[in-house]
């Protein structure tokens, strides 16, 4: 931004878009490292949409400028406590990466296998059959609850299941 100019350049302006629609875009792919580039694209164009907000002008120390002529502190503040939330975000999905890349080979996000079935009635126009997953405090004690399982990567049964 200019000192005598109105509002934002036509440039800055054009990155904010650029940098979030290239993350959104990079945030639905199925690749972890892209989802994670796609995030940091996502912070950086939302944190320059955030200091074009605010108004322009001289630096905000008492008694170097006239009121009306200095900057307004708040989106540095918001910027700055918004860089400190995104490298911890950061940090996260790299653990996640990480720990997808140690156990499966890949980061890719897989599939739900519930999600396949969604998707197989769905093909067929079928309506699906009540959840008897047990979540609730007045089931069988001795019955095993699906979804506290923790099941192999699917690319381990995939490699399984064409061994055997």
């Amino acid at each position: 931004m200019t000192r005598g100019a109105a509002g934002p350049t036509l440039v800055l302006v054009l990155a904010v878009g650029v940098l979030v629609a290239t993350g959104v875009t990079l945030m639905l792919e199925r690749s972890l490292t892209r989802i994670l580039l796609g995030v940091i694209l996502l912070g950086n164009g939302v944190n320059l949409l955030i200091l074009l907000g605010g108004r322009a002008g001289g630096a905000p120390l008492a008694g170097t400028a006239p009121a009306g002529g200095l900057s307004d502190a708040l989106p540095q503040a918001m910027v700055l406590t918004a860089v400190v939330i995104m490298f911890g975000f950061t940090a996260f999905l790299l653990a996640v990466a990480y720990r997808s890349w140690h156990t499966s080979g890949d980061d890719e996000v897989q599939d739900d296998l519930e999600d396949r079935q969604i998707v197989r009635l769905a093909g067929r126009d079928e309506v699906a059959a009540a959840d008897l997953g047990g979540e609730g405090a007045d089931d069988d004690p001795e019955q095993v609850d699906p979804e506290q399982v923790d099941p192999e990567p699917a690319r381990r049964r995939l490699r399984r299941g064409e061994e055997s």
